[in-house]
């Protein structure tokens, strides 16, 4: 294990980390399902949910990564040949592929919106309609394809270079940028006339909207996806973090940095959705049909709508390329590979396996799973399914198979109250809420 990689610094590690949890759930995915559900009430509970549910899933990943010095799978390896613990890593490892699969094809989608609103050519199509402009470019049958191989690249183009000089060195520079540019955002929404509408969205809760239940359900899942528990990344990010790193505080400024990010990106685009008139709970489609014209309505809006789909389409890199890291993790310890090689392998491979997603609204359109396209279906399947299985297994594993002194000491936790809150959170409250998830995920199939 002594010529394995390690982080080179806490800084670079925990910006990695960040780099790794924001991504398309903390700004696309989360104004949408913020503004479906009533706002600030919604984003208290979201708030609450990363603290009791998502934080000590992130501090067990990152314990059990470190302790195993290995990829996903190795962290379960101690468990023996012959346990069923030891599916847990593979799940993991076959999550990280499959949500790799089709959200490369959505930040490719972010990635041609950059290319068109930084050339102006995105603007000269406000006379037919951004939700013609849209469905027009997701149904062709080539550009989807290339837009989402440009994003694998750039993907596949990082991880190559291992872990100091790629991962690290990338997040280093583009995680400063991001925060400046929500940061920047945020304060011109805030100028708008008529912003402070979609400020009391976002701050002044409406206690009544608790009483829904599918409120619960929508900020227990933002909590999951936004932070990527689940998704075997910490695990694989915490088998390259030395000893000397403080783990509990590493967690905390991981968990704390991703929800800033979400609630920041709220500030960027409730203000001027109130401001210009436009509906909140505009859905899935607000980034990509509704914002456009909201920048266009701005004054400044062609530069700020730049700058926003550069945002997207690199806070969506830094997750692909934490999610691409966690299979070749695997391959270059189990097949003994080159990183270059393994990460060209399995780049190819997801390419191919997105090929489905990237067509799934033109030529294979008529192809449906159960009520969903294939994107959609591939999407719930996995993140309504498979990544709380996988949580679930890390909770379960760490609250009642690993030795619980041994759990204590490597989530440096300590035998006090702190340390005896996170092990019954896994062992209770964790599992309970994910259950939670998986009830009402197959309840709407």
């Amino acid at each position: 294990m002594s010529s394995r990689e390690q982080w080179s610094s806490r800084q670079g590690f925990i910006l990695a980390t960040i780099g790794a949890a924001v991504g398309l759930g903390n700004i696309w995915r989360f104004s949408y399902v913020a503004g479906e559900n009533g706002g600030a009430a919604f984003l208290f509970l979201y708030l609450l949910c990363v603290l009791l549910v998502g934080l000590p899933i992130v501090i067990a990943e990152l314990a059990l990564g470190r302790r195993a010095q290995g990829d996903a799978v190795a962290a379960f390896e101690e468990a023996g040949d012959g346990s069923v613990w030891r599916y847990a890593g593979w799940i993991g490892v076959f999550g990280a592929i499959a949500i790799l699969s089709y959200y490369a094809v959505i930040a490719g989608w972010a990635l041609k919106y950059f290319v068109g609103a930084a050339t102006g050519a995105l603007w000269t199509t406000a006379a037919e309609g951004y939700g013609s402009y849209f469905k027009t470019f997701i149904a062709n049958t080539g550009e989807p394809i290339a837009w989402h191989a440009a994003m694998l690249a750039a993907a596949v183009y990082v991880v190559a270079g291992g872990v100091r000089k790629g991962i690290e060195v990338v997040n280093r520079w583009l995680m400063p940028i991001l925060a400046m540019i929500i940061i920047a955002l945020a304060l011109f929404a805030l100028s708008l006339p008529g912003s402070g509408a979609g400020v009391r969205f976002l701050f002044s809760p409406d206690w009544s909207v608790l009483a829904k239940p599918e409120v619960y359900v929508a900020a227990l899942g933002q909590a999951f996806f936004s932070l990527g528990v689940g998704m075997a990344v910490f695990l694989t990010y915490g088998s390259y973090m030395p000893r000397n790193f403080r783990l509990p505080t590493s967690a905390v400024a991981i968990a704390v940095g991703d929800a800033l990010f979400a609630i920041v990106a709220g500030v960027a685009i409730f203000p001027a959705v109130f401001a210009l008139g436009i509906d909140p709970t505009a859905g899935p489609e607000l980034a990509f049909i509704t914002l456009p014209q909201v920048f266009l309505q701005m004054p400044g809006g062609a530069l700020a709508g730049a700058v926003f789909f550069f945002l997207l389409s690199a806070a969506a890199l830094t997750s692909m390329v934490s999610l691409l890291e966690v299979p070749v993790a695997m391959a270059v310890r189990r097949l003994k590979c080159q990183r270059w090689k393994a990460t060209g392998l399995i780049g190819a491979i997801i390419l191919v396996l997105g090929i489905p997603s990237a067509l799934s609204f033109g030529v294979l359109a008529h192809i449906k799973i159960g009520r969903h396209g294939i994107l959609d279906a591939i999407d719930a399947g996995v993140s309504n399914f498979l990544l709380p299985i996988t949580a679930i297994l890390i909770a379960l594993y760490v609250g009642w198979r690993l030795d619980k002194a041994i759990a204590l000491s490597e989530s440096e936790l300590g035998e006090g109250k702190l340390g005896v809150c996170w092990h019954w959170l896994l062992r209770a409250l964790v599992p309970m809420a994910i259950v939670a998830i998986l009830l009402q995920s197959a309840s709407v199939l």
